[in-house]
């Protein structure tokens, strides 16, 4: 890719997003966008389209650099506390029930809990009846969370942070990405694995249309391997 039009080309190919319905969200006509792919994106448009993508301005006029900000590059979630069984956090332990899909909705299982330091969770600010388990649902974030992960999460934070993880609904589906928020509130889905799973972007009205809901912050996750190797 040579130039900024080829980098937008690709751009919306990543979203699945053609260039007629990128140019009525941009209230374009196609052949702005047309010409946008053969002479370059505007200088005038760069800080927008930039924002709109979660790409630097730098690497999508000149192609040089990193692709997407540092926080998405390097995730800055905190240091998960430790299992209850290491050192470093000792006294009372709180249950949080384990919960999966029924019928599209989070429901608490009849089985199932994880105990969890309340030291822990009173150093993230995290309160017990705010906090639920789950498994991670997919392998896109991958090595970092295994899928089948048991994963705890924070329902009172649901506000997005750049770079931060988040547990979401999405259609009925559990899913879970690091997030961050393009222009006009767009919700930018990351993945861990990028090289199998591309960026998916969503305006506030897909959102709604597609029952997009934040559930919460994953504040811990553990995993067991499943064999030992050799």
């Amino acid at each position: 890719m040579n130039t900024s039009g080829d980098r937008l080309k690709a751009l919306l190919l990543e979203c699945n997003l053609t260039p007629s319905d990128f140019a009525a969200q941009r209230s374009v006509t196609p052949q702005h966008v047309n010409n946008w792919f053969k002479r370059g994106v505007p200088l005038a448009r760069l800080d927008e389209i930039a924002d709109l993508f979660c790409v630097h301005r730098h690497w999508l006029r000149s192609g040089e650099g990193a692709k997407h900000p540092s926080p998405i590059l390097r995730p800055c979630m905190p240091k998960p506390p430790p299992p209850p069984l290491q050192h470093g956090y000792d006294g009372p332990q709180v249950s949080i029930a384990m919960h999966g899909l029924q019928d599209g909705t989070l429901a608490e299982q009849a089985q199932g809990q994880l105990r969890l330091p309340v030291q822990a969770l009173e150093a993230l600010g995290v309160l017990p009846e705010d906090a639920l388990c789950l498994h991670m649902p997919g392998a896109n974030m991958a090595p970092l969370i295994p899928m089948d992960a048991t994963l705890a999460i924070d329902r009172s934070l649901t506000r997005v942070i750049d770079g931060q993880i988040y547990a979401l609904l999405h259609d009925g589906q559990l899913r879970v990405h690091s997030l961050s928020l393009g222009q006009n509130g767009t919700l930018c889905l990351h993945s861990h694995d990028r090289r199998n799973y591309a960026a998916e972007r969503y305006t506030t009205a897909q959102r709604q249309a597609q029952g997009l809901q934040i559930l919460g912050w994953v504040f811990w996750w553990s995993w067991f391997s499943r064999q030992r190797p050799g």
